[in-house]
């Protein structure tokens, strides 16, 4: 069993050229990864779990796209790395997907500071989601992102309960205009507990 990778490092980054000879293959690979990382909640609300792979991936995306070199390398770095997890969390990235603008803004407005009402649910036992502290994602009028960066802390019993598969694990939102909960599948279940060491 290889090592739970942590931390992306300077070393583990291509070279432009060699990263857009291999990206195809890369692009799929993660496409089988984030498969079974994804859990959709209620009507427009997707959880997308992060790992080192997803979090590689986007870092070569960024350096792709904006061509910063080292100085841009370093912020990407500083950004990406807080959303891997450390072995007894699991860390995901919120979107609250609706098409039409109008109806988006709506929304949007309704749900003001619903990261504090994010939750894990193991066996019963409720773990309230942590929103990642570089951004505010709720602003002064009350609209809140349509992306949210967030932690779930795992006890070790919470872990070990998480990845036994003996206890029911389900996401859930409970804020009063989007109260919404999703089980998690089996095949979620096991590439997540492959996040927690």
């Amino acid at each position: 069993m290889t090592a739970l990778r942590k931390t992306i490092t300077r070393d583990d980054i291509l070279d432009l050229e060699t990263y857009e000879v291999e990206r195809p293959q890369r692009r799929a690979r993660l496409r089988e990864i984030k498969r079974n990382r994804r859990v959709e909640v209620g009507p427009c609300a997707t959880f997308y779990f992060e790992n080192y792979d997803t979090m590689l991936h986007q870092v070569h995306e960024m350096l792709r796209i904006e061509k910063g070199g080292d100085e841009q390398l370093l912020d990407e770095l500083s950004a990406y790395n807080p959303l891997i997890p450390q072995g007894r969390d699991l860390v995901a990235t919120l979107m609250f997907e609706i098409d039409d603008e109008v109806r988006r803004d709506r929304m949007l407005r309704q749900l003001t500071h619903v990261e504090n009402t994010v939750y894990l649910d193991i066996g019963g036992k409720r773990i309230a989601a942590r929103a990642e502290d570089e951004v505010e994602r709720t602003k002064e009028d009350g609209k809140t992102s349509s992306i949210h960066f967030l932690h779930f802390d795992l006890s070790d019993e919470d872990a070990s309960a998480f990845k036994a598969g003996t206890v029911p694990v389900s996401l859930g939102i409970a804020h009063d205009a989007y109260p919404h909960q999703a089980g998690l599948t089996p095949s979620v279940r096991a590439a997540l507990s492959g996040d927690l060491a």
